[in-house]
């Protein structure tokens, strides 16, 4: 995927760029964000355009992460690919695998003269996208991981606390089915939430190699884990006592929450703007329920949102404003208005401290849980994220399985069993294209 990339040029090749900087370069910019959040990257990047006058970047919305990533790949072939495109975390892999596409994001920011640190970036931000080495291949932006939305409203009626385990869950919806209330708990990104972060929180393999950070030979193990299927199978089972209602598989089930039918909502921290918008009662984040049939302690949950992957063929000049974007985007301002606009974390520790000092955690209590979860502990093998070919489709797959649970066709054994099957069939087929 690397190739030698170096902007060692001559005084002359400086001169010689010097009019092209004045004419202001273009740096094209596909990025997957809609509605509010789209707006709120246009906004940063008008900025951005307004503070200097060397480079124009030209943001254009794609579609979703899925239509955005496949868009950019298939541009690059035509020869008409942006310099700059936003994918989500589970494309990871097949951006690496995408020879002679991408251009690392540390070499182009050590190439220039100003000082860039990747340790700035949190430690679970950037596990994720960096090499065995610790270099990092795409620029983190929008970083957020699942945390538990809470009805306040709902659990003060019925005399419940804010729950901790996931024995506690069941214990608030008995409390408000004594109220009358059904629906105590919903989720959406369901292989994100109940897999992916379920084991990452409790330090629990999802496939073998370090989920895939080892090498493309690796296979799923998460269909091995008994507590994982017997939590699946008790939230299945709730179904007909009304404490779980399926939704949908990303985010159609915020709904539930924000019309006040389902007590806990189970999500990405990214959703705290459209329910300070939509929800007519008092809300709150916390952190993710413990199994303690599995672990005595959480140990961090990992990211989903997008990094910012840079594509090849493009002048030497426009990559030297795609670095001078990156740095703005980096910045502890920008990274602070975007934390606190959006609901993603800030993804430096700067951002995340110039947020605290501005008193944002205070005026809004709870919108640090989303940096105290990731912070937790320092990531291991088991819970610094996963790299795996053919994810984007795999969670597909889960996606299927799990909804035969909830219709009851399925058990949690047979639904994870068969998942990891039909998943690691397109592992190897990844791993014969790529090998």
């Amino acid at each position: 995927m690397k190739r030698a990339f170096t902007l060692a040029v001559s005084a002359a090749a400086l001169l010689a760029a010097a009019p092209a900087a004045r004419a202001q370069v273009e740096i094209q910019f596909w990025h997957a964000m809609g509605g509010q959040l789209g707006e709120t990257v246009e906004g940063i990047v008008d900025d951005y355009n307004a503070q200097q006058d060397a480079y124009q970047v030209v943001a254009s919305y794609r579609g979703n992460y899925t239509e955005t990533m496949t868009g950019a790949i298939a541009a690059f072939r035509a020869g008409e690919h942006p310099h700059v495109v936003q994918v989500f975390e589970v494309g990871t892999a097949t951006m690496m695998a995408a020879e002679g596409a991408v251009l690392p994001v540390h070499e182009i920011m050590q190439a220039q003269d100003f000082d860039w640190d990747p340790d700035a970036y949190l430690p679970a931000v950037r596990s994720y996208y960096e090499t065995a080495a610790g270099d990092l291949l795409s620029l983190p932006f929008n970083s957020s991981t699942p945390v538990m939305w809470v009805n306040m409203d709902l659990l003060n009626e019925a005399g419940a606390a804010v729950p901790e385990t996931w024995d506690d869950v069941f214990t608030v919806a008995e409390a408000l089915q004594a109220q009358g209330h059904d629906c105590a708990l919903s989720f959406g990104w369901q292989s994100w939430v109940m897999i992916e972060n379920f084991l990452a929180w409790h330090d629990q393999p999802i496939a073998t190699l370090g989920n895939g950070f080892g090498g493309l030979d690796t296979e799923f193990v998460f269909q091995d884990n008994a507590e994982l299927a017997a939590l699946l199978q008790r939230i299945a089972d709730s179904q007909a006592e009304g404490t779980f209602e399926y939704g949908g598989r990303r985010g159609d089930s915020l709904p539930l929450f924000t019309s006040g039918e389902c007590a806990l909502w189970l999500n990405s921290s990214a959703y705290y703007g459209a329910i300070s918008e939509q929800a007519e009662f008092e809300f709150a984040q916390a952190m993710l329920p413990l199994d303690t049939s599995l672990a005595d302690a959480p140990q961090n949950s990992i990211i989903g949102g997008a990094t910012l992957w840079v594509l090849d063929r493009h002048e030497t000049e426009e990559y030297s404003g795609v670095a001078d974007f990156f740095r703005y985007l980096s910045s502890p301002e920008v990274q602070a208005r975007w934390h606190q606009e959006t609901g993603y974390v800030p993804i430096t520790t700067a951002a995340y401290e110039l947020s605290r000092e501005q008193g944002f955690y205070e005026t809004n209590p709870g919108t640090d849980t989303a940096i105290q979860q990731l912070s937790l502990k320092e990531p291991t093998e088991n819970s610094r994220g996963l790299r795996l070919g053919n994810f984007v489709q795999i969670r597909d797959i889960i996606n299927e399985e799990l909804e035969l649970l909830w219709a009851g066709d399925k058990t949690a054994a047979e639904a994870l069993n068969d998942a990891a099957r039909r998943g690691n069939e397109l592992l190897r087929q990844f791993e014969e294209q790529h090998s």
